[in-house]
């Protein structure tokens, strides 16, 4: 499936604070959504770990402890399916969707799912790394 084809699928899915499914989600929720649907990798929604978006120390500290599982590698060359970090103020707790190096699918609290850059603009100084699931470093 290329990168386009599956992508466009998500664009336009609501934010909601706690989702993972077409209705509406978050940005991990949109991960967990696209690594299920898409690639048949089930993740760990962590739905109810955090009480509001407004904890942002206890997501960053879930994304940590996923980076940090062995189902994760840091890349340095980027690929479609791969998982961008984002640094929100002090701390990582955004993440978008490769689709191709320099775009990413993600969705903001204020926004719905769509593709945007992560080398210009807001995200450029933001980005702290970029993961490949283990299940895809095979896959192109």
């Amino acid at each position: 499936m290329s990168a386009a084809h599956w992508a466009s699928a998500y664009v336009g899915i609501p934010y909601a604070e706690f989702g993972h499914d077409e209705q509406g989600c978050n940005c991990w929720g949109l991960v967990v959504l696209v690594y299920g649907a898409a690639f048949g990798i089930r993740l760990p929604t962590y739905h109810g770990c955090y009480a509001s978006i407004e904890e942002r120390r206890e997501i960053a500290g879930l994304l940590d402890n996923e980076r940090g599982s062995p189902s994760w590698r840091r890349v340095t060359e980027a690929r479609p399916g791969d998982v961008a970090v984002f640094r929100r103020g002090a701390l990582e707790t955004h993440v978008g969707l490769v689709i191709d190096p320099g775009r990413m699918l993600h969705v903001t609290a204020d926004d719905q799912s769509k593709i945007e850059s992560y080398t210009t603009g807001a995200w450029k100084h933001r980005l702290t790394g970029i993961y490949r699931h283990t299940d895809r470093i095979d896959h192109p």
